[in-house]
This record gives C-alpha cells, sequence and structure tokens, in this order.
C-alpha cells in the first residue's frame, strides 16, 4: 500500500483536475484533464471511503470508555473491523496500474472457425450478441465490413465499438467461442458443435503508429452482401493491403471517404496490437492461445443450446441463462472475468 502522504497528493491532483476542468476552454486540454481526471476518480472514491471508516473506527474506538455507549460502541467497532479489509483490498485494485488501453474504443473481429455453415451461422449470433450489449451499455457502434453468406452466416465481421471503457469491458473476449446445438441444416436433429473466433483490438491513435503512406496499397472496388448480391452500383468499398505485415484490411459503407478512414482505424488498431504484443511477451502467448485459428481445441468459452447453458472454462464460470446472454446480458460473465484477472493481479503484488 502506498503511504498516506502519497495518497494525499492523489486527491489534491483530483481536486486540481477538477477546478481545472472549469475553467479550460481548450478542446485538447479538457480531453486531456479529462482523461486523468476519470483515472483519479476510482481511485480517490476508494481513497475517502478507506479514510471514512478509518475515522469512524478511531471514534467508536474512543466511546467505549463511555459505560452507557461502549456496548454500541463495540457492535460499530466489529462491524467496521469486518469492512475495513474489503475497503484496504479496494483501494490496492484501485492503485494498480492500468493498461493504457482500457479506457479506449475497441474493434471487435469475428470470423467462423471449424463447422462450415453453421460456424457462421454461429458467428452472426455472437455479431448480434456484442452488437445487443454495447446498447444495453449505450455504446455506440460501426460495422466497418460485413461479408455474410447466402444463408445470412457471417464470413467476417469487423465493428468498431466506442463508449466509457469499452475495451476494458470487452478484451476478455477475445479467443475461440464453441457452440453445441442441432444446425437448422440438420435433418436428423443430431447436435453439431462448430466454432468462431472474436479478437477485441484497442484502437490505436493515428500519433502512435506511423504508416508510410508508400507501404499501403488502396483499392476500390463493388461493394457486396451476402451470396455476392451488389447492394450498391458505386466502386465505394475501399481494400487497404499493408505491404510490410500483409495485413489486408476492407470497409464496405457507401462513403468511399469513409471507408478510407475506418479502414484506416482498423489498419491502425492490428498495427498497434501487434506491437503491444511484440513488447510483451507474455501477453503474446496469452492472446495467442485465445485466439487461435477457430480450432475447437483452443475453446475458451461454450454455448450449450440443449441444456441452455454457458460456459466459460478460463475461470470455470457455468450460467444457466444462455438466451439472455445471447440477447445481450453479458454482464454477468464480463464482470466475473474481470474480478478473476483483478484478483490474479492482486496475488501477485502480494506474493
Amino acid at each position: 500500500m502506498l503511504p498516506q502522504e502519497t495518497l494525499d497528493q492523489i486527491a489534491r491532483r483530483f481536486e486540481f483536475l477538477e477546478a481545472k476542468l472549469g475553467e479550460t476552454v481548450e478542446p485538447e486540454e479538457i480531453a486531456r484533464l479529462s482523461r486523468e481526471y476519470a483515472e483519479l476518480k476510482p481511485v480517490v472514491a476508494q481513497i475517502a471511503a478507506r479514510a471514512s471508516a478509518r475515522r469512524a473506527l478511531a471514534e467508536a474506538e474512543a466511546l467505549r470508555a463511555d459505560p452507557e455507549m461502549r456496548v454500541l460502541a463495540e457492535e460499530e467497532i466489529a462491524r467496521l473491523r469486518a469492512e475495513l479489509p474489503a475497503l484496504e483490498q479496494g483501494l490496492q485494485l484501485a492503485l494498480m496500474p492500468r493498461d493504457a488501453a482500457d479506457a479506449r474504443p475497441a474493434i471487435l473481429e469475428i470470423r467462423p472457425g471449424t463447422g462450415g455453415e453453421e460456424a457462421a451461422l454461429f458467428a452472426g449470433d455472437l455479431m448480434r450478441m456484442y452488437h445487443r450489449h454495447a446498447e444495453r451499455m449505450g455504446w455506440e457502434v460501426a460495422v466497418i465490413e460485413l461479408a455474410q453468406t447466402e444463408l445470412g452466416g457471417v464470413r467476417e465481421a469487423v465493428m468498431r465499438i466506442a463508449g466509457e471503457g469499452v475495451y476494458a469491458r470487452l478484451k476478455y473476449e477475445s479467443g475461440v467461442h464453441r457452440v453445441q446445438r442441432v444446425p437448422e441444416t440438420e435433418s436428423g436433429g443430431r447436435i453439431h458443435t462448430s466454432a468462431a473466433t472474436v479478437a477485441v483490438l484497442p484502437e490505436a491513435e493515428a500519433v502512435e503508429v506511423a504508416i508510410d503512406p508508400a507501404e499501403l496499397r488502396i483499392e476500390t472496388m463493388r461493394a457486396s452482401g451476402a451470396g455476392g448480391q451488389h447492394v450498391n452500383t458505386t466502386d465505394s468499398a475501399v481494400r487497404v493491403t499493408h505491404l510490410p505485415s500483409g495485413i489486408v484490411v476492407t470497409s464496405s459503407e457507401k462513403s468511399q471517404h469513409q471507408n478510407r478512414a475506418l479502414a484506416m482505424e482498423v489498419l491502425r488498431a492490428r498495427l498497434f496490437d501487434r506491437a503491444r504484443s511484440e513488447s510483451a511477451a507474455a501477453r503474446a502467448s496469452v492472446r495467442k492461445a485465445q485466439v487461435g485459428s477457430g480450432d475447437r481445441s483452443a475453446r475458451i468459452r461454450t454455448y450449450n443450446f440443449p441444456q441452455g447453458r454457458l460456459t466459460d472454462h478460463r475461470i470455470n464460470l457455468t450460467l444457466y441463462r444462455l438466451e439472455a446472454i445471447l440477447d445481450g446480458d453479458l454482464g454477468e460473465v464480463i464482470d466475473a472475468l474481470t474480478a478473476a484477472d483483478q484478483a490474479a493481479l492482486l496475488a501477485e503484488l502480494q506474493a
């Protein structure tokens, strides 16, 4: 735990930022101060809660000297002593180093893995699940690329999701998702297993990823929908190839100008994620294990339709409310993953 003097400095910095935000009019300065303010707010709340409990404990201990107040004081002391460890842990968690990308928008990519057409249909289910979850959270969703099969499945979906703490909440969704159900295309009633991959990347700012225009090949083409049916008659879709890395990004909105901007956002995010992975070997190995190739053996989560069950294998979480989860009610799953991650980080700090 940091010394009290340092905690007091954090609280004073927060008060300074609060006052400064009321005076500043420059948009860039407001954005910079707001980010720091938002980062310190939960820390200061935990500092205040811990300090309040400690003051109340000192006051209750002083009341023990009064015979008439002793019984009430002892009850209050017992309650506060029981609460303090949780408050101490909460402050430790708030003080832990944060991933600088946590507050950023996210680029979410979904692709079918093993399972043919059924995998593509499941990829579409996942896309709807994340879209509905974003709506529940009040986040903004922009579909950058959507390639569908003739039966309405998804060959590839790329979405940009923006809002408060998007990447922090969605980063645990990266990995291979497995489904067990009777496919619509199965006439014998047999349960099939298929998979889809989800990759969640933090959005990168232009200043963080330098892209040489000479290293890009930009092509325009006619946008197409399910089964190759043309959705418009102009060459508005854009495909951007980053020659050094071989990364290819497409965007198929109606505006060619918008498509270029969206494709560059996705390209920056992929290059940014690659750089982050290369600079942190541990993170690189984790991400490889999560995203994998779509093979069932690399699963992180199973969606079992016959039993209405969702199981997250990383934390041994099983919930029998599959329909609600697929309708976007992912809060319980994400909260459990976040808590498990925080507990592991806390254990490392205390080891």
